[in-house]
């Protein structure tokens, strides 16, 4: 006997195969994972597997290699890779953020250029919005393009950058303009493999999530065609990035939903099994209220996030509506991650529980894709 999520309206039989299919897939990951996790990052073959299975770039149109889905075949797959604790795959960063980046903004050739090869694995994206020295406050970006001849030329750097070590393609905010503020930001696209003076700092040494890349990046004088400046008009990566930061936001959240059904599930099955004084933990009063209340928070959460994907399929996902799913779930992911580690006890501490893998890779939730003070003031300018 279990308590059964409501099916929501989103959820396709089509998304349902996808969510069984990928869900077998990154399980099957699960015995390389603690070498991965030791490496610091993925294999790239990890990225080859998910192109040839058709995860990469899934709601991209057939006409660009993608898989011809919506935001649902998205949710589908990031509910999966939570459940089965591969957060070291930056597939989110890939398909859910920098694909959709070029298809709504790109042209027809930067399109038919880039998305083919996601689409497969030939090439791993990252977005490079946070500086040193910026954080979440990307209008004061130092990052800056000079126009050369038929060429930009870039200098700057970046940093907690997602497929950092992994990434041919990167999708890059900087200045076009330094007078200027938000109205100065700009969205270039830079092929590593094809030019000279980017440099890949350390990959970085994270509390959680740790067989994910996430890297400094450098660009020393990098020379990059003027083509790639994503769409035809400098000064638009402000609005650009204000325009696809709720999609990122749902993301964020939808992968906390998973995370919480794993750790409830993980915790479940140990405290019925596990004894303390005589008896199994599941017997005590307290432990029952805990596992009762933790499920209601997955069923509000989960509800909440039925509705936003509901929404972005719409087409009606509005800032204010992201920035505070993005905060309370990833709130109540943590919190109640944090109650099933208590459950645990010194073994929820253990780093060979997946229980404390979980624990540590949720508390970035609520700091990336901005954090949710962030989200929370955003919000209320719309009260």
């Amino acid at each position: 006997m279990s308590i059964e999520k409501f099916t929501p309206n989103w959820m396709t039989e089509e998304h349902q195969m996808v969510y069984d299919s990928a869900l077998k897939m990154f399980k099957s990951w699960e015995s390389k994972d603690e070498q991965w996790r030791k490496n610091g990052m993925i294999d790239r073959a990890a990225w080859e597997e998910a192109g040839a299975m058709g995860f990469l770039c899934a709601s991209i149109p057939e006409a660009y290699g993608g898989g011809g889905g919506d935001f649902g075949h998205e949710a589908a797959l990031l509910y999966a890779q939570a459940e089965a604790n591969q957060s070291g795959f930056g597939g989110t960063v890939h398909s859910g953020i920098v694909a959709p980046y070029i298809l709504a903004h790109g042209t027809e050739e930067q399109k038919k250029e880039w998305l083919p090869k996601m689409a497969t694995g030939e090439y791993v994206a990252a977005i490079a919005m946070t500086e040193p020295g910026t954080g979440s406050d990307l209008q004061n970006i130092k990052t800056y393009a000079v126009k050369d001849g038929e060429d930009y030329i870039i200098n700057g750097s970046k940093t907690f950058i997602t497929n950092g070590q992994h990434a041919n393609l990167i999708l890059l905010a900087c200045k076009t303009d330094r007078d200027k503020g938000a109205q100065g930001v700009s969205l270039i696209m830079v092929e590593t493999d094809k030019v000279t003076g980017f440099e890949r700092g350390r990959n970085l040494d994270k509390i959680g999530m740790t067989s994910q890349d996430t890297s400094e990046l450098f660009f020393s004088n990098v020379r990059v065609p003027q083509k790639n400046l994503l769409g035809t008009v400098e000064g638009m990566g402000f609005i650009q990035m204000m325009q696809e930061l709720p999609r990122e936001r749902l993301i964020i959240a939808i992968s906390g939903i998973g995370a919480m059904k794993l750790a409830i599930d993980l915790t479940l099955d140990y405290v019925k099994g596990r004894e303390a004084f005589g008896k199994p933990v599941w017997s005590f009063q307290n432990t029952r209220f805990k596992m009762a209340e933790c499920y209601a928070d997955y069923l509000a959460a989960s509800s909440m996030c039925d509705a936003a994907i509901d929404a972005m399929l719409e087409g009606k996902l509005t800032v204010p509506h992201a920035s505070l799913v993005k905060y309370w779930v990833t709130q109540k992911q943590c919190d109640v991650i944090d109650e099933c580690v208590q459950l645990f006890g010194g073994y929820g501490y253990m780093t060979e529980y997946p229980i404390a893998r979980l624990y540590a890779d949720a508390r970035v939730q609520k700091i990336y894709g901005g954090t949710n003070e962030i989200m929370k003031e955003l919000a209320s300018r719309f009260m």
